[in-house]
């Protein structure tokens, strides 16, 4: 991907930003999700949990385990959201066409609908973020890097929802998405730890793009920094490589026929 492409994606990423200025809260409602999760599960919950041991950390109370989680969750939410709006761009609105009659690429397009659907989900990963520190549940002050890693978080999960929505034939295939992304929300220890699950199936979990972005999440939010999250950090920047690369191939294959 060179830096010409990244300019011109740009230009994409203006005309969505132009398409919802006046539909702000729409764009913004996939925040609530894990929000309620919150406080439902982690501070109503958690009343009758109490607390939990956290490796390197020790005892925190089920708000603070279960927060960073909610936030990684909703740096995914927001990327992968994006993915039927671009699925109906290709398939019904025919948006793409029109751009490439432009001097814009496939490699354009698919940076500007990855930068624009990775903002979406700094969008919910700032709100939520300013939620949890009014609620006191950060407990390190390496909490500074939560929105730079949210925003990893949301170009690894982008490329992962926009390559997705190039390969749907139709809306029924969408149930796909929720078949993959309901169990990895639930079973990515984001409310229990690893260490409840049988050694085999720890493996599997640890393999999963949502477990590295909650396992990056909680080291920064709450303590515990290791060599583990270099590994994080990798694993979701290649994932988001990998997807951008793709996406821009697969554009390429539907409309340049």
């Amino acid at each position: 991907m060179t830096a010409l492409a990244l300019g011109r994606g740009a230009l994409l990423f203006e005309r969505n930003l132009m398409v919802y200025r006046r539909t702000w809260l729409l764009i913004f409602s996939g925040f609530f999700e894990p929000l309620f999760y919150l406080f439902s599960m982690g501070i109503g919950l958690g009343h009758y949990v109490g607390k939990v041991p956290v490796a390197g950390v020790g005892l925190i109370s089920y708000g603070s385990f279960v927060a960073p989680a909610l936030l990684a969750s909703a740096a995914m939410n927001g990327a992968m959201y994006e993915c039927v709006n671009i699925f109906f761009k290709i398939r019904y609105a025919k948006t793409y066409d029109a751009m490439l009659s432009t001097p814009l690429a496939p490699t354009d397009i698919a940076a500007g609908e990855i930068a624009w659907t990775l903002f979406r989900g700094l969008l919910y990963a700032v709100g939520f973020l300013v939620v949890v520190a009014a609620l006191g549940l950060i407990h390190s002050a390496w909490a500074v890097l939560a929105l730079p890693a949210a925003l990893l978080i949301g170009f690894a999960f982008a490329g992962l929802s926009v390559t997705g929505a190039t390969f749907m034939r139709s809306w029924q295939d969408f149930e796909i998405f929720g078949l993959v992304q309901l169990p990895m929300f639930l079973f990515s220890a984001t409310f229990y730890p690893l260490s409840v699950y049988p050694t085999a199936l720890q493996w599997v979990v640890r393999c999963t793009p949502l477990y590295n972005s909650i396992a990056l999440m909680r080291a920064l939010m709450l303590g515990g920094i290791g060599w583990q999250q270099l590994v994080n950090v990798a694993y979701l920047a290649a994932m988001g490589l990998v997807g951008l690369t793709i996406t821009g191939r697969r554009i390429g294959k539907l409309l340049l026929k």
